[in-house]
């Protein structure tokens, strides 16, 4: 648990295209997850190939055009993460694509190791999904983007949105171990977001006995790896929080095993946080 775990963005004006936050699973010291969040000033471009990953983009503020293999969809616009559902764009291997930004864009690039070339799929805000999970001080509103249902090799993506003060990924859970139905290897990363800039909240790393236990403090923009064990979240109080959670691994699956000492939480939740939706479904 003494590698590094947090990554901090870098700040860019209004004007500039580049890279504010990522990394490349040589850097994380794992195999699959690559991540990154690109700014791409108005009225530039930006040009790339998914080579041997498959790709998603998820779109964190502005509006923009996406083109592919003849292919041109509009995607936004979405003034920031906490005003609206997102837009996101899949893309198979060996994709030539590029991204014009019709207004400032803010994008996470989502990549993991892929073999087979499945069909490209604009992904609207009607059709990402909505779950309120947990009850009391641990709700939260859960957005899937690319579920395990989705027709994707390996990447699942959701966007969490947790009130002020309330806990998130709780009861503390991990996704270190191949023992499929129960648990799956999984790696993750959480990219945060918060409204305002004196915002912030505690992600908490720890294995099996507290092992390596550790207590991480995330601002808007903080990437964080999750390699291994437990690592649960809680936003401050007065600050509502956003992360956007990319995972990959060997089984499509999701399955997670819980803290022991917690997992009994799950059985008993309290009624959910009215505060929940913090961002409404399209139509509701």
């Amino acid at each position: 648990m003494a590698r590094k775990v947090k990554i901090q963005s870098r700040s860019a004006g209004p004007r500039e295209s580049r890279v504010l936050v990522g990394v490349t699973p040589r850097q994380a010291g794992w195999r699959y997850v690559q991540f990154s969040v690109r700014q791409i000033a108005a009225r530039d471009s930006w040009r790339d190939r998914t080579d041997a990953a498959e790709l998603c983009l998820v779109l964190l503020e502005g509006r923009c055009r996406v083109s592919w293999d003849g292919v041109e969809a509009e995607i936004g616009p979405r003034a920031d993460v906490f005003s609206a559902y997102p837009h996101a764009v899949y893309l198979p291997r060996k994709t030539a694509f590029t991204v014009e930004a019709i207004e400032r864009t803010v994008i996470a690039d989502c990549r993991a190791p892929a073999t087979q070339s499945l069909p490209a799929r604009v992904i609207p805000p009607q059709d990402c999904g909505f779950e309120i999970r947990g009850g009391g001080n641990a709700t939260r509103q859960i957005v899937d983007v690319i579920p395990p249902s989705f027709q994707a090799q390996r990447l699942m993506i959701c966007e969490v949105y947790t009130p002020s003060g309330n806990w998130s990924s709780y009861p503390p859970h991990k996704h270190d171990k191949d023992n499929p139905p129960a648990e799956v290897d999984l790696e993750e990363v959480y990219y945060y977001r918060f409204k305002d800039r004196d915002a912030y909240g505690i992600q908490r790393l720890y294995g099996p006995n507290d092992r390596g236990d550790q207590a991480v403090t995330v601002r808007s923009g903080d990437l964080v790896l999750v390699r291994d064990g437990y690592h649960p979240f809680v936003a401050a109080h007065g600050y509502d929080a956003y992360y956007l959670n990319v995972l990959a691994g060997t089984r499509r699956s999701m399955a997670a095993s819980d803290d022991p000492r917690y997992a009994g939480f799950r059985a008993r939740w309290p009624e959910p946080d009215p505060r929940v939706p913090v961002v409404a479904p399209p139509g509701r």
